[in-house]
Formats: structure tokens, sequence, C-alpha cells
């Protein structure tokens, strides 16, 4: 008979950790006659753990799956709409200036911000850190509906500089929870469901502005557009006030997260340099990080927002996220295949990334170097491309578009699951999460700066894909040589000032104390035995 548990680590949100629960033990007998003990952990009481089925499978409040469930929702109203309204190119509008001076000021502040928010996240608590984080998005979307009527370019570029440091503390605040909150095993199907309910935000967003311009063919969207983004978004941050504190959150095998019991701005900016010290070698994914954003520019402004009108783009908006899910559950599900150790299932994922790089890219590079520079998309007589003229001029690259979705979320995903894979330590996952956000953000603005300068269409694109590559090159060696198949729990433990009797309870400091080293083979699950 075996149980497992597994370990992270966060900040105490200044709430009592979850009282230890007492197992309860049944003897069930095997077909062959033998007899053995089921070890069930009971949950504490209280309603938050009070259970209730969905689909056959258990639920409860405080259980790490229900968490995750309410910070997909919240980032399916604020980042989804962002996602929604930025795909359409120029944020809605027909100048790109504003959105391409805003999403500069937003990278900026966004890379500062998030490269520290790790400490902020473990101080503060994910909730409080969470619900701050969305209402910029509410102020972004105000400031392109103030622009419809008064072009107050001041007010976006504003907007988007405050969204920068919301949106590092949102996103550290998430991938937290993703990375920390799952056992080894259902790290990349937890990223997965996370990615699918998140881009449904942007595709159900993205059928707003397609429902609104279905009609239309010219000018920026309507003012409907920005009302539908700005109410969900309000919604998404008041609904991050309804995540529970990280002590109270208990998983199925009765395992907890752990948390700092007494964090402080010391500690909590001690532990970011610990991060990069005891592990120099994580630099070596910074390029990926940094290029990990760097696509949307080319994408949505260079592809989508210059050579389509304004119901096509509305269209390929909802296609490109609808692409995302159909990547996130593909390469999320393969990351966790049981049938390969972890290690395997690493180098396996990095060569289907060289792959997607050249295959997809490359189909972008045969269709980009025959389509309208800049300055002739800029020019009066200009005809952009509608769905109606199919073919070779719509079809092919309407499917081009979909694929670079797709890429999207395969990249994403395998870098969460790297850096979930590295360590099960929330406190780390918070400062990882943190400069991968910070870098990312930093990357994004070197592009849409670039934008804004009006670079050559065809440079934006070779930039980019020659970023991708480069970044796979240098990140080689980590994803070869330093993902291992489990993290022990001692390794974990060393990043806290939490004990074993802490994390698993009375059995897990006694299977500790009796099989310092018992490994499960599935994933790094320890076992007691």
């Amino acid at each position: 008979m075996t149980q497992q548990f597994s370990t992270t680590t966060m900040a105490d949100e200044k709430q009592p950790a979850v009282a230890p629960a007492t197992d309860t033990t049944r003897e069930v007998t095997s077909k062959d006659g033998s007899h053995e003990e089921i070890i069930t952990p009971t949950r504490p009481p209280g309603w938050m753990y009070k259970g209730f089925k969905v689909f056959g499978h258990e639920f409860w409040y405080a259980s790490p799956l229900f968490q995750l469930l309410l910070v997909s929702l919240v980032c399916f109203m604020c980042p989804g709409m962002y996602n929604a309204l930025s795909g359409l190119g120029g944020g809605g509008q027909v100048d790109h200036k504003a959105q391409d001076d805003a999403s500069t000021a937003l990278y900026s502040t966004f890379a500062v911000v998030a490269f520290f928010s790790g400490s902020i996240a473990n101080k503060l608590g994910v909730r409080l850190t969470l619900s701050f984080g969305g209402l910029g998005y509410v102020i972004y979307i105000a400031s392109f509906l103030s622009y419809n009527h008064n072009q107050n370019h001041g007010f976006v570029v504003f907007a988007g500089a405050l969204l920068g440091v919301c949106a590092g503390l949102l996103w550290t605040a998430q991938g937290t929870i993703m990375m920390s909150y799952p056992t080894e095993d259902m790290k990349g199907r937890y990223i997965s469901w996370f990615w699918i309910i998140f881009n449904l935000g942007a595709v159900i967003g993205s059928l707003i502005p397609l429902g609104q311009n279905i009609n239309k063919v010219a000018g920026p969207v309507t003012d409907g557009t920005y009302v539908g983004f700005l109410v969900l978004t309000l919604i998404g941050a008041v609904l991050a006030l309804m995540l529970c504190d990280v002590g109270k959150v208990q998983r199925e095998d009765g395992s907890k997260v752990i948390m700092m019991k007494n964090p402080s701005w010391i500690t909590e900016f001690k532990g970011l340099f610990e991060t990069i010290t005891s592990a120099p070698w994580v630099v070596l994914l910074f390029p990926m990080f940094f290029a990990s954003n760097t696509f949307y520019t080319y994408q949505s402004n260079d592809m989508n927002g210059s050579q389509f009108n304004t119901r096509t783009r509305a269209l390929n908006n909802t296609l490109y996220w609808l692409a995302q899910i159909f990547g996130a559950v593909i390469v999320g599900y393969a990351l966790d295949f049981a049938g390969a150790r972890r290690s395997i299932r690493a180098k396996g994922s990095f060569i289907g990334l060289i792959v997607l790089t050249f295959a997809i890219w490359g189909g972008g590079y045969a269709w980009q170097k025959d389509q309208a520079t800049r300055e002739e998309t800029a020019e009066k007589d200009f005809v952009p491309v509608d769905w109606t003229d199919g073919g070779k001029k719509y079809i092919g690259p309407m499917f081009l578009y979909m694929f670079y979705g797709f890429y999207d979320a395969a990249w994403q995903t395998c870098i969460y699951w790297y850096m979930g894979a590295l360590s099960n330590s929330g406190r780390k996952a918070a400062n990882l999460a943190g400069f991968y956000k910070g870098i990312q953000s930093a990357g994004a603005a070197v592009f849409w700066r670039l934008d804004g300068l009006k670079k050559p269409f065809d440079t934006m694109f070779g930039a980019t894909w020659g970023l991708l590559g480069g970044a796979l090159l240098v990140a080689a060696p980590v994803i070869w040589m330093k993902i291992q198949d489990t993290v022990p729990l001692e390794e974990d433990l060393k990043f806290s000032d939490e004990t074993v009797a802490d994390v698993a309870g009375a059995q897990g400091a006694a299977g500790q104390a009796t099989h310092p080293e018992a490994v499960g083979a599935k994933d790094g699950a320890k076992e007691v035995v």
C-alpha cells in the first residue's frame, strides 16, 4: 500500500494554516485474497472542505483544482479580454500608435515590477495580489473607450503603464498557483486546464467585436465592444477576492501548501536572489522568457492588423485563441504522459518546439515575403483582405494565423512546465514566475517599440523568428540536463522554514524518518511504504 504526497512553498497570507487532518483507515480484500489497508485523509471541518461531485470527480472549495478554476476564471475575464482587444490590432483602432505607445509603457513597467513581484506575492498572498492586478485591466479598457471619443493619447499611455504594474502582480500570483498547487504528476494538466479556460476568455471576448463589426470593413471598433470588455474585466477583478488563503488549501492526499511561517519583506527579497544564486544555470532559460511574448507584435499588428479588414481581423482573432486551446490540450497532456519518465518528456518537448519553430515560422516566411510593405498598407488605395476573398488570398493565411496561436500555447505551456519541474517550492515558483513575466515583458517592450518606430514588416518577422530559434539553443543545457525525474522533498524544504511534519502530517514525517530516500516511480511523488 502506498500513499502519495507532494510539497510546495508559499507565503502565509496572514491566516492560520489548516489544522492537521486525522486520517481514516479501512481494510480491503484484493482479488487474490490478500488484505491491505487504504488510508484516506480526512479533511478539516467547515464549508471550505465540504465535498461536491461534478462529473464523478469530487471538489471542495479549498482544493487545489477548485482554486485553479477560480484563478482561471479571473484570467478569463481580465487578461483574456485584453488579449481579445490586442488581437484586433491597434487596440481596435485604425491608427496603431496609441496602442504601440501604451504597450511600450505597459511592458516597460511590467518588466520592472514583475521581476520583484514574487517577493510581493509571497508577502501579501496570492488573493490580494491577484485582485489588485485585475484592476489595471479595467482602467486599460476604459482608456480605449475614452479614446474612441476624445483621442486622449496620454490617458491610453498612462493606462498602459499602470496595467504593467498590475499585470506583473496578477501573472506572478497566477503562476504560483498553477505551478505549485498540483502534484508533480499533474502539472502539465493543470497548465493545460488553465490555458483552456484563460483562452476561452479571449475566444468569447473575440466574438464580441466579431458580432459588433460583422458588417464593418473599415474604421475603429464600436463603443459596444469596449463596454463589453469593461464589464467583464471588472467582474474578474472582484472574483479574485473569492480565492481562499493559501494556508487553507489541502490536496486530495492530505498534504498542504507549505508557507513561510513568518514572511517579511527582507526574507522575501532575499529569497528572490537566492532563487538565482542557488541555481545560477536557470539564467539560460531567460532568452526563452524574453522571446515568449515578442511574436504578438508581429502577429497582431503587422500581420492581422495591417493586412486584413476590420471584420476579418475579428474572425482571425477568434480562430487564433481557439487554436491556443487545442495547443494547450495536446501539449499539456503530453507533458504528463505517464508512460515516459519526466526527464525523457522534457527532451521530447524540446525537440517538438524546435520542429514547430522551423515548420510554422518557415510557413510564415513563405507567406510574409509576398505581402504588402508597411508603407503600402498605409496608402489610401490599399485594399485589405476580406474573408470573402477565399482561396490562397485568405484561407492560407487564416490557417497560418491559427498555427501561430497553437505555437504560442505550446511555447508557454512548455516554459511553465519546465519551471514547475525544477522545483515544487511555491515560494521559488513565485520568484521564477516573476522572473519569467518580467523578462518576457522586457522582450515585448522592445518589439512594441520597434513596431512603434515603423520598422519593416519583414524585419519584425525575421527578428522574431531568429530570437525564438536562438532562445531554444541557449536553453538546451537546462532542459537536457537539469530537469530530473523528481525533486526530493528535502530540496524543496530548503527554501522554506517548514518541516516534513508541517508539510505532510504525522504519516509523512514517519515515512521520511524511516525511508528518507523513498521516491515513487511516478514523477517523483513521495511514497510512504
